[in-house]
Parts: C-alpha cells; structure tokens; sequence
C-alpha cells in the first residue's frame, strides 16, 4: 500500500482527483486529496493575502498532523512552486515527487516568472479589471485553454473553478533546493495539447535529470484521463497499479 498526497492546480479543489482517487484507493492505496486555502469547497476563506504561504502551510500542515511518511507527492500545475518549499519542511516524510503539468520554479522566482511575458502581462490585466486588483477570475475559457473539449466534462468542472489569489501568482518563493534535490522526482507532461506555459519548466525538469512521462490528454490530465493518470502514478511510485474503472468513476 502506498500514500499518496494529490494537491491541485489553480482554480481548483481537491474535487479534480475524485476519479483517479477513487481508482487508487481501489488498488489499496492510501489517497489525500486537500482543497488549498481558498480553493474548492474552501473558497469562503479566498481573500487577498491568501498566498504561496498559505498553500505550503496547508500540504506540510496535513503530512504533519496525519503524520504521513513515504508519501508519493503529487503536484499539479501552479502546485509545482510548492515543491522546494514543502520539500525543504517535510523531506523526512517524502518518497518521490511528482510534477503533472506543473511549473518549475527556482529560489527566489515566482509562478508569473516562469510564465510566458504575455501570459503574465494578460492574468494582471485580467486581475485588475475583473479580480478588483487581488483574484485571477475564473471562467469557462480556462477549460478551453487547457484542452478541455468533452462537453459533459466541461459543463461538470466549469461551475467548480474558483476564482484564483494574484498573490500565488507574484509571491516569490524562498526554499533551500537541496531537500527536493534529495528525492526521486518525476515530470508528467501532457501532449494533446501541450501548454506553451510550461515550455521552460519542461526545459528545467529535463536539465535536473527527473524522468520524464507523457500523457496523451490537455493539461487537466486527472479529469481527461483519470484511468491513465492513476495507472502513471502507481508505476512512478513502484506500486501496484489500478484495475479498469468501475461504478463510481468517470466513464
């Protein structure tokens, strides 16, 4: 039996790895799926000092006080700037590392520095106009570009995404890379279609040496291809691997 700790992208809650939790926790796996302050069922505790901080506090404070140890981490897209600093505060409680999708960030960068210029330029405007200077906003033009198609599956995440703090977003992170650097990490990235965002971080995961795995899905990968990404993440942790989808999973 394995633990695996799940931690969502922006805009999201622990409700994305509803499938690939139940599918792992099916093979026997032991699977936390928290909601980051202000994200999810959470979102009533959105405000505009909630930040990278905050979300590091939220990972390492649930390996504590569940006192988890050789965990599997799972880190999703914006959650790939948690990596260093919860590495460096819970290295002890760690077996592998896992970035789907994620941003790769070095000591001292935050999420919009390893963002294209123009991506960055657009979720400031965007913060501005529509998040009264503190919230990306979250809409349905999100799914479209992370590669989300399937209506049904659109019309179900759409109503869940949560308006998302600029602070994790411009909160430069400050970590010793030596913990993270310690550990067996792997790089998921997702190839239909890619994410011209995480170009460098690709870059990044390849010049440290990580494994590098690939799904055929859009950057929602837990949602899109739920059988596949469970499967991945028990074969990157050496473990036993889901069977088919059941009553209870995404069909």
């Amino acid at each position: 039996m394995g633990n695996y700790v799940l931690v969502h992208g922006a805009m999201h809650g622990g409700w994305c790895w509803r499938f690939v939790r139940d599918l792992l926790a099916r093979a026997g796996h032991r699977v936390y799926a928290p909601s980051l302050t202000g994200q999810g069922e959470r979102r009533h505790l959105l405000g505009p000092d909630v930040g990278v901080a905050a979300h590091v506090q939220d990972v390492a404070g649930l390996l504590h006080y569940e006192d988890l140890r050789d965990v599997h981490l799972v880190l999703h897209s914006y959650a790939g700037v948690l990596a260093g600093p919860v590495a460096e505060r819970a290295a002890d409680r760690l077996a592998s590392v896992a970035l789907l999708g994620a941003f790769v960030v070095r000591p001292g960068e935050c999420l919009l520095d390893v963002e294209p210029p123009e991506t960055a330029a657009r979720y400031r405007a965007s913060a501005a106009t529509g998040g009264a200077g503190a919230y990306l906003p979250a809409d349905a033009s999100f799914l479209t570009q992370w590669g989300v198609t399937d209506e049904a599956l659109r019309a179900w995440a759409g109503p869940r995404l949560t308006d998302f703090p600029l602070r994790c977003q411009t909160d430069a992170v400050d970590f010793d890379p030596g913990p993270l650097a310690g550990l067996p990490v792997s790089y998921v990235r997702h190839t239909r279609p890619p994410l011209p965002s995480l170009d460098l971080s690709l870059s990044r995961a390849r010049a440290h040496g990580w494994d590098i795995h690939s799904v055929r899905a859009g950057h929602d990968m837990m949602l899109e291809a739920p059988e596949t990404t469970a499967r991945l993440l028990a074969r990157i942790a050496g473990l036993s691997e889901p069977g088919p989808r059941g009553a209870g999973t995404r069909g």
